[in-house]
């Protein structure tokens, strides 16, 4: 009942009613931080992705310094040094867009993974071909497959459009 009433007191409070407030069951798990905006599917949560820059919440939760800075933002932005802007920026943001954007270098893991992967396959396939594959059978040996089509051609075997319609019974050769 106290965080429901907590947050009808902020929605009343907060920039004449236009700002967004979290529902009372999402306020014990965004503490004391400021609800800014819609959040992804309406839900009060923080995200740093470039996709959806504006998270619902703010990063950091709001502690005296951070008000004081918030306070004076209010005024003339000229007035505020540097640091204050970046302290103003990160008490809302975890990260910059060139944070989010630059390389991790993940994909020397990935690489890594894959390769491991892939040379387990070999010794895989190796150790087969060694231990459980028989040896490869007479009938593929060169004559023995030149027999075959001897014989198919003798027997004169799909003459419409297999190999006997590409030879020439008269000549002895093929088309």
């Amino acid at each position: 009942m106290a965080l429901r009433q907590c947050a009808i007191v902020a929605l009343r409070n907060g920039l004449g009613g236009r700002q967004q407030v979290a529902a009372a069951s999402s306020l014990a798990k965004i503490g004391n931080r400021d609800v800014v905006g819609y959040g992804v599917n309406g839900a009060p949560n923080y995200y740093d992705r470039v996709d959806f820059p504006m998270p619902a919440v703010r990063f950091k939760e709001n502690t005296p310094d951070v008000m004081a800075l918030r306070e004076k933002e209010k005024g003339d932005w000229n007035k505020l040094t540097m640091e204050e802007k970046k302290a103003l920026y990160r008490a809302s943001f975890c990260q910059t867009f060139a944070e989010m954007k630059a390389p991790t270098g993940e994909w020397k893991s990935i690489l890594g993974i894959s390769l491991l992967a892939s040379s387990i396959a070999i010794w895989v396939y190796l150790l087969m071909k060694v231990y459980v594959y028989d040896a490869i059978p007479d009938t593929l040996s060169q004559e023995k497959k030149e027999a075959q089509l001897k014989r198919m051609i003798d027997l004169r075997a799909n003459p419409v459009t297999g190999v006997s319609s590409k030879w020439d019974y008269e000549k002895g050769d093929w088309k």
